[in-house]
């Protein structure tokens, strides 16, 4: 009987659409092949046929390893993209914050506090001034 091994996880299966290469796979040979042809052709009047050779298969590196590599199930780019924000883009110290709700409530208590302490100081001073008008006439005639 033969034997076919079915992975358990269904997620990690990438669907095949020509030549056993992905979508992807495609799109970037493909790319890589529309660049490193025609400068073969271009170099190949210029240079030694070997010499051309390298030039294309150093042009189609970079498409390959986009085409192939994948670290944890992410693309190249999207590995190249998380080491330049960790290296360059973030801060190397980020500090520890969290919401605290409590410190929110106790500074807003201390707000209420000190207008009511304000209102109440000014509600005082009014109600001295009404109830001695003396002081209001002698500060008059001093000035």
């Amino acid at each position: 009987m033969a034997y076919v091994p079915v992975p358990k996880d269904l997620n990690a299966v990438k669907t095949k659409v020509m030549f056993n290469l992905t979508k992807r796979q495609l799109i970037c040979f493909g790319g890589g092949a529309a660049v490193a042809v025609p400068l073969f052709f271009l170099c190949k009047t210029f240079m030694d046929k070997s010499v051309a050779a390298i030039i294309m298969v150093i042009v189609l590196l970079p498409f390959m390893l986009l085409a192939m590599y994948e670290k944890n199930g992410q693309p190249l780019e999207k590995v190249v993209r998380n080491i330049v924000q960790v290296c360059f883009l973030r801060p190397k110290q980020r500090p520890y914050m969290t919401n605290n709700y409590y410190a929110v409530l106790e500074r807003q208590e201390n707000l209420d506090k000190e207008v009511y302490r304000i209102v109440n100081k000014n509600q005082a001073h009014e109600s001295r001034k009404k109830a001695n008008p003396s002081c209001n006439r002698k500060s008059e005639k001093s000035r």
